[in-house]
């Protein structure tokens, strides 16, 4: 779910809750889970930047992020590749994650800091929330334009 979904749904505080999110990787800890919820809400993290600390060796870093959400098959797959002597800070432009995801430093001492937000909303359709009848309209408009089709022959 992206955020932009939820600006057509009933929110039962009129808008998405949207709270500072960070973590730090590094030889204390090599990997850090944002568990799912067990609640009616819908979560989401919302990663902007990965970015080495200022005693970070010039070795490489490769952090990976892993969602049982994002297919069958769970796999790491390298979000960042940072250096010290040629890149400290990557931003990040509409990188979500469903939790449950597990960020992890796979390669270099650290420590990476990650930053982002994360948003919790309660996302359910309402009564003429406009989603539906455009579904059906888009649908009834298909019908209409097979029976023109139809009859042109």
């Amino acid at each position: 779910m992206d955020t932009s979904s939820c600006s057509s749904w009933s929110l039962s505080e009129d808008r998405p809750v949207v709270a500072l999110w960070g973590c730090e990787l590094g030889t204390g800890a090599r990997s850090y889970v944002v568990q799912e919820e067990d609640d009616v809400l819908e979560h989401l993290v919302l990663l902007k930047t990965i970015s080495l600390g200022a005693d970070t060796g010039d070795e490489l870093h490769v952090v990976t992020a892993d969602s049982k959400k994002t297919s069958a098959e769970r796999r790491p797959v390298p979000i960042a590749v940072l250096r010290s002597s040629r890149l400290l800070t990557v931003s990040l432009v509409e990188l979500e994650f469903i939790p449950p995801v597990t960020f992890e430093l796979q390669c270099g001492a650290g420590p990476v800091y990650l930053s982002g937000q994360y948003i919790t909303c309660e996302c359910h359709p309402t009564e003429g929330s406009g989603w539906e009848d455009d579904v059906e309209e888009e649908l009834s408009e298909e019908d209409v334009a097979d029976e023109d089709d139809e009859g042109a022959f």
